[in-house]
């Protein structure tokens, strides 16, 4: 599905707050969906990554593989589709300090994962970027100054420049954000690259039916269920691990959920944070 297409998908729904750059913005100003990490931007037609160009190590899995999880007993095997079941004797994936970019439509669990993380002492609060959280910072009393191309850029510019202090200092940054559209992803791997810093992406796919459920328990206003189902459609078709790869991951891997009967704090046990 292109930018355009989604975008025109989108245009009759209702105008809501933004997500993330690369990612689309919804009607409001044509496409947040994605989150403004360009996804928003991008899929109503226009987007602040015109400067990126376009398009890990894991247990024993190598560098560049993606895992997958599934509860079951009490050792790690592989299924015949070469999934990984975790249990507590499973090694944790180690995700090395550099660029961590989380990809999952809007209630996929990833602000819970990153929560995770931080409870359990993984990663600093300060390594999470967050462009919502800095959409809030500037714009919390003045909702409408947030809806315009001035504040995204400016929004996104913030962002990038709090990703690359911390890669230049040899430290981990996380990139929260939908990042659901190849140009979204390619605006932060070309950071990435400045700083010769490796580019994890963990995914966050649950079934529909799960991202529609968790959707309608944390009563989100901004979105719709049109939207997430939206937001699933691109990811299906935008982020499947071999398209992470291409576009310059150095390791892909999926991170548990509803589906597999896994808690945030269960998969946030299951990685270490260099």
């Amino acid at each position: 599905m292109s930018a355009l297409t989604l975008g025109s998908e989108l245009r009759n729904r209702p105008t809501r707050r933004s997500a993330e750059p690369g990612a689309f913005r919804l009607p409001m100003t044509a496409g947040r969906l994605a989150g403004m990490d360009g996804d928003e931007q991008l899929l109503r037609g226009r987007g602040h990554d015109h400067d990126a160009p376009s398009p890990g190590e894991a247990h024993d899995a190598g560098p560049g593989t993606a895992c997958r999880f599934h509860r079951t007993g009490e050792t790690a095997s592989r299924d015949r589709a070469g999934g990984l079941h975790l249990d507590s004797h499973t090694p944790a994936i180690r995700v090395p300090a550099g660029l961590v970019v989380l990809v999952g439509p809007p209630a996929s669990g990833k602000t819970s994962f990153v929560r995770a993380l931080i409870a359990r002492r993984q990663i600093d609060v300060e390594a999470v970027v967050s462009s919502d959280e800095i959409r809030a910072e500037f714009f919390g009393t003045s909702p409408a100054e947030a809806e315009s191309d001035a504040a995204d850029a400016r929004i996104f510019e913030e962002r990038d420049r709090r990703i690359a202090v911390r890669l230049a200092a040899g430290h981990s940054a996380v990139a929260e954000s939908t990042n659901v559209t190849p140009q979204a992803r390619a605006r932060l791997v070309a950071l990435a690259r400045r700083f010769d810093a490796p580019v994890t992406m963990l995914r966050f796919a649950p079934d529909v039916a799960d991202l529609l459920r968790q959707y309608t328990e944390r009563g989100r206003t901004d979105l719709t269920a049109a939207d997430v189902r939206a937001y699933a459609a691109v990811m299906t078709r935008q982020a499947g691990v071999e398209q992470l790869r291409s576009e310059g991951a150095t390791a892909v891997h999926d991170v548990p959920g509803r589906r597999e009967t896994i808690t945030p704090s269960e998969a946030a046990a299951h990685f270490s944070f260099a």
